[in-house]
């Protein structure tokens, strides 16, 4: 006998809980250091348009399947499939690049946990200049200290998800949400008042022409529209399974919309934290991965309080990505729940051990691995995940879903609107079924085989 369904409690709950999701290293971590590489405000106005006209329209497709199919990724595409279709084939591949992505993401969810920690003995207190990446750099070299980190983010994560989804999941993120949205507000005020940074303030915030024809306008736009996949978690279902668990009193359209401004209010924010530091501590824009953990130190230690500070912002930082972590968990045990029938207590256990062993590969990339360098010298092991999740899965699924929520011989356009307008609220515009139907397949296949010959040429 199958289960009961468990639900949200709220509206507020859900909105959250899938902005949760959405909001973490991609948008503290990922989103600073990308926007720095690849030009700056430039490429902040080409992410902002794609975040709306590929973002929003694969985060409705998401939330439509999973409430109308009220299953887990693994299984939707089946019970909404034509009989004898095979879209379903994309169901455990959208499991794998959920375990993929969380094969690193917990490792830098773990920094921050740790940076946490150092604030509050007081190791990261007052360092600042070239003793911040010596520090980043030690930390980095010492293996079993990063699988500690990354142990307690993954335990703490499936410990949460064990305890269901209203009194686990929905409870604790909801928390969390509400105490970044706070604490993130008053980081940016100061930031933006430092002095010295209104040259960051300019580079992140006034497009240039020369900014991109330096960074490379193909380069550019690739690194927008993947980072609109990465920073709203689409195409793993990662969406998807919260639409699983909500009712169909409001129209999906509207509810997207306000996820996807509360995840692109905190990418913002934290560009507003990190570019401004950047020009008054004199740290590259472009610094890559360890951009966070080396520009916050060195405007804490100028801070007064800056320990308390330093304190808090990673802890909130760490609310943020592990939000993401619980989320991207939840859809991981929903399919061992829903496709395995396993009870959900016993997958927690089974997948918690399986996650820190999957997880060691990408901490050993900067030690004992640090030889592996698939993309070039300076590279290792995350980016090559990171390559792998962002580049290749992630837009196969975009693909895969737009397809099947247009075409006739998989869920239809019709079933799609239908499910998606069902409810009080913004629907979807009806101007837009030619660009999602025929335009957005075109551009995510071009991303997806763009995604394979890079690997092919490296």
């Amino acid at each position: 006998m199958q289960q009961k369904r468990e639900t949200l409690s709220s509206r507020i709950g859900f909105i959250l809980l899938s902005a949760g999701c959405a909001i973490g290293l991609g948008n503290v971590w990922r989103f600073p250091y990308i926007t720095g590489k690849y030009g700056g405000a430039a490429f902040v106005l080409l992410y902002l348009v794609f975040l709306v006209i590929f973002g929003l329209p694969i985060m409705v497709m998401e939330f439509s399947i999973g409430r109308a199919s009220r299953q887990n990724i693994g299984i939707a595409l089946k019970s909404l499939e034509p009989s004898g279709t095979k879209w379903h084939a994309f169901g455990p591949v959208a499991i794998i690049g959920n375990y993929l992505l969380m094969m690193y993401y917990t490792t830098i969810s773990g920094w921050l946990l740790a940076y946490c920690v150092h604030y509050l003995d007081g190791s990261l207190a007052h360092i600042k200049g070239a003793e911040v990446p010596a520090f980043f750099s030690g930390m980095l070299g010492k293996p079993g200290m990063m699988v500690f980190w990354m142990a307690l983010v993954v335990l703490a994560g499936f410990f949460i998800v064990s305890q269901g989804v209203r009194n686990g999941v929905e409870r604790i993120t909801k928390g969390m949400m509400l105490c970044l949205f706070v604490l993130i507000i008053l980081l940016t005020f100061n930031s933006i008042f430092l002095k010295g940074g209104k040259a960051g303030l300019s580079f992140y915030l006034k497009p240039s022409l020369s900014n991109i024809r330096e960074a490379g306008l193909s380069k550019v736009i690739l690194a927008a529209m993947t980072q609109s996949f990465f920073t709203l978690s689409l195409g793993i279902g990662s969406m998807e399974i919260f639409g699983s668990y909500i009712g169909k009193e409001r129209s999906l359209m509207g509810e997207s919309l306000r996820i996807i401004g509360l995840d692109t209010f905190v990418a913002i924010a934290a560009g507003l934290i990190i570019f401004p530091a950047c020009s008054a501590f004199g740290v590259e824009q472009g610094a890559g991965p360890s951009l966070l953990f080396i520009t916050m130190p060195n405007i804490f230690s100028q801070m007064r309080a800056g320990r308390l500070w330093g304190f808090l912002f990673f802890l909130f930082m760490s609310f943020a990505a592990f939000s993401t972590v619980i989320a991207v968990f939840e859809n991981i045990i929903s399919y061992w729940i829903d496709v395995r029938r396993m009870p959900r207590k016993k997958a927690c256990l089974y997948n918690a051990f399986a996650m820190v062993f999957l997880s060691l590969p990408c901490i050993f990339g900067f030690n004992i691995w640090k030889g592996f360098q698939p993309f070039g010298n300076g590279t290792g092991v995350l980016d090559f995940e990171d390559f792998f999740v962002s580049n290749i899965i992630l837009p196969l699924g975009a693909l895969i879903f737009c397809l099947f929520c247009t075409r006739k011989n998989g869920w239809g356009w019709k079933k799609f609107i239908d499910e998606a307008d069902q409810g009080t609220g913004m629907k979807f515009p009806s101007w837009a079924k030619n660009w999602v139907t025929w335009g957005l397949p075109v551009l995510f296949l071009v991303i997806f085989v763009k995604g394979l010959l890079d690997i092919l040429v490296h």
